[in-house]
């Protein structure tokens, strides 16, 4: 969760009389954020969305580095935004058919955040409170294996390649799975390069996995035909 830290010896009035800016530092899980607060004679106070410090093009890591927005670092934290991004979705979809199994997509979606905070903390400039704060624990991949074998063992054989099908809820698991896939390719020179957790790249894989499996599921269970792949003649 993010944590705010205000620093009140950083007020910046502006021309409007009564009304001055409170420097926010709020801890993300990608990093250190700088936000403005509006605060009014009567204390009330505008949260500012905008910080504008990555106007130039660069962002910061949780480590406080300054690296160009296209390193590799923010391309995978990107990614698997995303990747939330398509579960919170899917999720929507699979809520509205009665799935009980969308209490695993939301700590799917808070695993990832885990995610992204062991991959904004490069090894190389870390020091040890933030390899403490950011470590990626094993648990959630053994948590994926267990819901997969579970839901396989209540699929019929896969005898076919199937195409992305088998109604909206599989659907849109099957973009979140290809999105996934994505996040992975992203992260993995990361991690062989020793800059991020093994298990990272072990968690993205195996999820790329559970939502293939959670798609074929999501089809059965609503009566769904899935499409299968036929050479064209």
């Amino acid at each position: 969760m993010a944590s705010t830290i205000t620093k009140p010896s950083n007020l910046r009035c502006i021309l409007r009389i009564g009304t001055c800016l409170t420097v926010n530092w709020t801890k993300t899980s990608f990093g250190l954020k700088r936000s403005y607060v509006s605060q009014t004679e009567g204390g009330g106070r505008i949260p500012k969305i905008y910080t504008k410090t990555g106007d130039k093009g660069f962002s910061s890591t949780f480590t406080g580095e300054r690296r160009p927005k296209e390193d590799h670092v923010f391309e995978a934290l990107g990614t698997t935004d995303e990747l939330s991004s398509a579960i919170g979705l899917a999720r929507e979809f699979c809520i509205d058919k009665g799935h009980t199994f969308t209490d695993q997509l939301d700590k799917i979606q808070c695993v990832l955040q885990d995610v992204g905070s062991n991959i904004a903390t490069p090894r190389s400039s870390a020091r040890e409170s933030h390899i403490k704060k950011t470590k990626f624990s094993p648990q959630p991949v053994a948590d994926l294996e267990s819901w997969i074998d579970a839901f396989t063992e209540e699929l019929p054989p896969l005898t076919n390649f199937i195409l992305p099908s088998g109604g909206k809820s599989s659907a849109a698991l099957h973009i979140a799975r290809t999105v996934c896939r994505r996040a992975e390719r992203s992260v993995s020179p990361i991690v062989r390069s020793g800059e991020a957790d093994p298990d990272v790249a072990t968690f993205l894989n195996r999820l790329s996995d559970y939502l293939f499996t959670v798609a074929r599921y999501t089809a059965l269970k609503e009566g769904n035909e899935e499409k299968i792949y036929k050479r064209l003649e």
